[in-house]
C-alpha cells in the first residue's frame, strides 16, 4: 500500500486563525503598556514643571514686590494645568505683605505651595487620575528695593 502523500488537512482547519487571535491579545497588551508608560512619563513631566514653577513663584516673590496676583499669572502661565485656586502664597511673618511700601523692610520669608493638582491619565480601558503631592518652595525675602527688581521681575 502507497503511503498517503497529501497532508492531512483537517488538523490544519482546526489551527487557522488562531496566530490572528494570538497577535491581537499580545498587541493590545503591548499597545496598552506602550500607551501607559508613555502616560506616565506625561504625568512626570507636569510633576516636574509644576515644581520648576513653585521655585519661578517662590523667587519672583523673593526678589520683586510684586502682589500675589502677579506670582499666581507667572505659575499658571508656565504650567496650564495649574489654575490660580492650586497656588497659594503667603509671607512670614504673618500680614507683612499688606502694605507694599514696608513689604520690602518686615517680611522675612516667602512661601508659595501648589496643591490639589490632578492628572487624568489617557489608558485605554482604565480611567485614572492621579494627584500630585504638594509642592512649597520657602525662601527668605531679599527684595531688590524696587517694583522691577531687574530682569526677573518682567
Amino acid at each position: 500500500m502507497k503511503p498517503h502523500s497529501q497532508p492531512f488537512f483537517p488538523q490544519r482547519r482546526k489551527q487557522r486563525g488562531a496566530a490572528v487571535v494570538e497577535f491581537s491579545i499580545v498587541v493590545a497588551l503591548f499597545c496598552t503598556l506602550l500607551i501607559g508608560i508613555l502616560d506616565f512619563g506625561r504625568v512626570l513631566y507636569y510633576w516636574n514643571t509644576a515644581s520648576e514653577a513653585v521655585r519661578l513663584g517662590a523667587r519672583t516673590a523673593a526678589v520683586c514686590d510684586a502682589d500675589a496676583a502677579v506670582i499666581t499669572s507667572r505659575i499658571t502661565g508656565l504650567l496650564p494645568l495649574l489654575t490660580s485656586s492650586n497656588v497659594n502664597l503667603t509671607y512670614t511673618p504673618s500680614g507683612c505683605d499688606s502694605d507694599p511700601t514696608t513689604a520690602r523692610n518686615t517680611c522675612t520669608f516667602v512661601t508659595v505651595s501648589v496643591t490639589g493638582v490632578s492628572v487624568k491619565m489617557m489608558i485605554p480601558f482604565l480611567p485614572v487620575t492621579l494627584t500630585m503631592p504638594p509642592l512649597t518652595t520657602t525662601l527668605p525675602r531679599e527684595s531688590l528695593a524696587t517694583s522691577t527688581g531687574g530682569n526677573v521681575c518682567q
